[in-house]
């Protein structure tokens, strides 16, 4: 048995665990573009409001990147990774004192721990996919990780709506808010409730996966990377000499930048569209989110067949950074009642269309699908020993997340849902610098 078959076939069991994590990463991710119109209903938030549910799980990421990273440098990714599901089960089981008192704060502390638990899992997993084969294919492996946790966020706001919504799926502020005082609070009180049984369940399920994880013996990641640093070592020695601190490469600081920007978009997209439908009046707005994830999923298809065989991974990156712009600039200009381009996309199928506008929304996901994984290889590239600090790094851009959505909030509220998508162009005009110059950079001049 040659050296590359026994390397591959010792890769497969860490690459079927990474590969169940990148689904957890987006079932509990995405379950949030559901979460934030439920919350508005229960907590009675206003939309800025319902948005710190998505700011403060993304916020988590900044602060606590680097003592996960720490944890993980002691106990390794293994121990980490059991550490990192625990953390989220308890995240989980704290939305149940917030259901029963209806109180957002105890949400929003939820989220964080939620968010923390998934910050070490991401600064463990993300680079073992990148140094696990080689680097010109490395966006093809995180575009396979990346169909499994897309794939997931399909799955969550629709799961979300049967388990908990229920018979409350048509249920908006509006609404709840025009009946009498006393309905209301039954109605509210009612809706809280349901998030209980499912939220115990998935607690109880990411605590088996911890023991079951816990149990077995997977190869030590730093291995990996060793290889990677000794390989990097023989082809740029002169240059591995010279870099002392992570701020030497441009173009990992660059990408965490471009990577902030880009989780901003992404969660825009996401998570926005169900409270943006519900402003409009399209019905089922909870299950909104499971159509940009399907853009999502076929862009990552796209990628699996493009990268490296038809485009690179750089291309690939100006491809979305350039689409994303069209497609945000049409929908500032679009309708929120013709149906042209949603009977388009996907009126042939017997689903029911919904305005251009939300189309459009969904059809970010197809912009913003190859972006995570093509940044990723590009901005980790010729870091050898400072990968696992490169990655926390790059960690720590998804804050993005977190504050991209409050702006569009305030903006939302200052003129209106459709127009305070004009914060995308920002982003993606980042997001184009990087992949047309910014990761090609290897020193500051």
């Amino acid at each position: 048995m040659t050296h590359s078959s026994s390397n591959a076939r010792s890769s497969i069991l860490p690459m079927c665990i990474i590969a169940l994590l990148f689904f957890i990463f987006g079932f509990v991710t995405w379950l949030n573009g559901a979460l934030i119109p439920f919350l508005q209903v229960v907590c009675q938030l206003s939309e800025t409001q319902a948005l710190m549910i998505a700011s403060c799980f993304y916020f988590a990421y900044v602060v606590m990147a680097l003592p996960m990273a720490m944890i993980l440098e002691r106990v390794g990714y293994q121990s980490s990774m059991v550490v990192g599901l625990s953390i989220i089960a308890l995240g989980l089981l704290g939305f149940i004192p917030a259901a029963l008192l209806q109180e957002f704060w105890i949400f929003l502390v939820a989220q964080f721990v939620i968010g923390s638990g998934l910050t070490i899992l991401q600064t463990a997993a993300n680079p073992y996919v990148v140094n696990v084969g080689p680097t010109q294919s490395a966006a093809a492996r995180i575009a396979i990780m990346g169909l499994l946790n897309k794939g997931a966020g399909i799955l969550a706001p629709l799961l979300f709506t049967a388990w908990v919504l229920g018979g409350f799926s048509d249920i908006n502020l509006a609404a709840v808010n025009q009946l009498p005082a006393e309905q209301q609070q039954v109605q509210i009180e009612s809706m809280a409730h349901q998030l209980i049984a499912p939220y115990i369940g998935m607690a109880i399920a990411l605590l088996v996966l911890a023991g079951g994880l816990s149990c077995i013996s997977l190869p030590d990641l730093a291995l990996l990377e060793l290889e990677s640093t000794d390989n990097l070592a023989q082809d740029k020695p002169a240059s591995r000499q010279m870099k002392r601190t992570i701020w030497q490469f441009p173009q990992l600081v660059l990408g965490a930048i471009a990577l902030f920007f880009y989780v901003g978009v992404e969660v825009i997209a996401g998570d926005t569209i169900g409270l943006y439908g519900a402003s409009i009046g399209v019905a089922n707005a909870t299950t909104l989110t499971s159509y940009t994830m399907g853009f999502m999923v076929l862009g990552y298809l796209l990628g699996l067949v493009c990268i490296p065989r038809f485009i690179s991974q750089a291309n690939a990156l100006r491809v979305s950074a350039l689409a994303g712009l069209a497609i945000t600039t049409v929908l500032l200009l679009s309708s929120n009642e013709a149906r042209l381009i949603a009977t388009v996309l996907w009126g042939w199928s017997g689903i029911a269309t919904v305005p251009d506008s939300v189309a459009l929304i969904a059809l970010l996901g197809l912009a913003n699908a190859m972006v995570w994984p093509t940044l990723w290889p590009l901005a980790l590239a010729d870091l050898g020993r400072f990968t696992p600090k490169g990655s926390a790094i790059l960690i720590m851009g998804i804050a993005g997340g977190a504050l991209m959505p409050i702006i569009y909030g305030e903006l939302a509220q200052a003129s209106n849902s459709q127009q305070a998508y004009w914060i995308l162009l920002p982003g993606y005009f980042v997001i184009a610098f990087y992949a047309f110059y910014g990761h090609t950079l290897r020193s500051w001049r």
